[in-house]
Formats: C-alpha cells, sequence, structure tokens
C-alpha cells in the first residue's frame, strides 16, 4: 500500500503542453500539490523561491537543456529528489543526468502510472532514511556525518549533502579499510548497470574530498584503490 503524500508539492518542468497537462492532472488528482513551468529559468527561480518535495524535470527545454537546470537545482537545494523525462533513451544519457544530479530518470513515452510509482518510490526512500534508527552520527577524521540530517560538520562549519553523497559514504564505512569497485557503487547506489565507462562516482568521491580532507589532492581518508575503486579509512 502506498504511504499518503500528505500533501507534497511537486513542481513540473515540462513544454509539451499536451503531456504537462497529462502530468499534472495525474499528480492533482493522486493528491499533490503540482506547480508547473515550461521554461528552464522559471523553474530555478521557482525552486529558489519556493519549498518543493521534488522537481519533475523534462531535458529538452526551449532555453536550457535539462542538464544545466538540473545542475543549478541542486546548487541550491543539494538534497530534493529530481525525477528527468525525457525521449533520450541511451544509457549514457541517464548517466549524464545522473552526473548532473538527478535521483531518477524515466524516457518518453512513459505510463503516467509508472510516473506516480516513480515519484512515490522516490518519497519512500526519503522516508526510510530519516527514520531508519540505524542512521547514527559517524566520524571520518574530524568530520562527523549525520545521515539522518543529510550534513556533515568539520570545524565547526556544517555543509548539506545530498542523498547521494550520503548513501556513498555510508557504503565506504560498512566496508571500511576494503576496497569497493567504481561498478559495484553505481550499481548499489545508482542503480545503473556499468556498460558505459563514467565519471558519476569519481565525481562525487571529488566532491566530498573536498568537504571532508583538509588536503584533497593527498586525501587520507577516501583513498583511491588504482585499478579497482576507492576505500574509507576513518
Amino acid at each position: 500500500m502506498d504511504e499518503p503524500s500528505g500533501m507534497q508539492t511537486i513542481l513540473v518542468v515540462e513544454d509539451d503542453p499536451a503531456i504537462a497537462l497529462g502530468v499534472c492532472d495525474t499528480l492533482e488528482f493522486e493528491g499533490f500539490r503540482v506547480h508547473h513551468t515550461d521554461k528552464g529559468r522559471e523553474a530555478v527561480r521557482k525552486v529558489e523561491a519556493g519549498n518543493f518535495d521534488c522537481v519533475i524535470l523534462d531535458l529538452m527545454l526551449p532555453d536550457l537543456n535539462g542538464y544545466q537546470v538540473c545542475q543549478e537545482i541542486r546548487a541550491i537545494d543539494p538534497v530534493v529528489p529530481i525525477l528527468m523525462l525525457t525521449a533520450r533513451s541511451q544509457e549514457a544519457d541517464k548517466i549524464r543526468g545522473l552526473d548532473a544530479g538527478a535521483d531518477d530518470y524515466v524516457t518518453k513515452p512513459f505510463s503516467v502510472g509508472e510516473l506516480v510509482a516513480r515519484i512515490r518510490a522516490l518519497f519512500r526512500r526519503a522516508a526510510r532514511a530519516r527514520g531508519s534508527v540505524a542512521e547514527q552520527p559517524f566520524r571520518i577524521g574530524d568530520t562527523v556525518v549525520h545521515p539522518l540530517a543529510q550534513t556533515l560538520e568539520r570545524g565547526g562549519v556544517e555543509e548539506p549533502l545530498s542523498y547521494y553523497e550520503v548513501e556513498l559514504l555510508k557504503l565506504l564505512l560498512v566496508r571500511r579499510g576494503h576496497p569497493v569497485s567504481r561498478d559495484e557503487i553505481l550499481e548499489k547506489i545508482w542503480g545503473v548497470s556499468p556498460q558505459h565507462s563514467s565519471r558519476t562516482v569519481d565525481n562525487f568521491i571529488v566532491k566530498l574530498r573536498r568537504k571532508i580532507e583538509a588536503q584533497p589532492d593527498t586525501p587520507r581518508h577516501i583513498l583511491t584503490v588504482y585499478g579497482v575503486g576507492y576505500k574509507l579509512v576513518p
């Protein structure tokens, strides 16, 4: 049984009038509060001014492309779930979307039932992260990670973490001292088949080192295991 939506607010960014109407009507019928725009820049402004529980983002927009919009939204809100809608079905496009900060990816044509199911899955994932008793703070060097709050604290300064940054740190923590391959990280954290070369994992590691390591270029805690992947030395 699906959890109640609790009037969660969703921003739909879609320039095709027929698709936008169908998606917005369906989401409102399902009990969500829906806002819509057909422009990328307007979407960024809305996220900056508002408080959304999810963003449904078309890839092909008349002003900015969805990758750009996703990156700008991520700079404003590092944790809001972003689900991309696109006619591009190649795995390389999906990986590029995940690199830009998307949480999920639905290709056109799609059923509204699948779309709603994926949105609810994103909300369930967030609820589990908030409610799990196992999500205790943990220390990496002089940094304390707070999984439930999706933040880290270092030197008295608090920084936000995205869902995927938290999940990546947790996976490395569980396997601390042992290497975890890039392929395993892609499959377990992003659910992406590692059929193509991807910089997704490497990019996230770079971001985390900047937040955690005293000297990111010579890391002491998030180490590269050449030819394999990464390991954590807390």
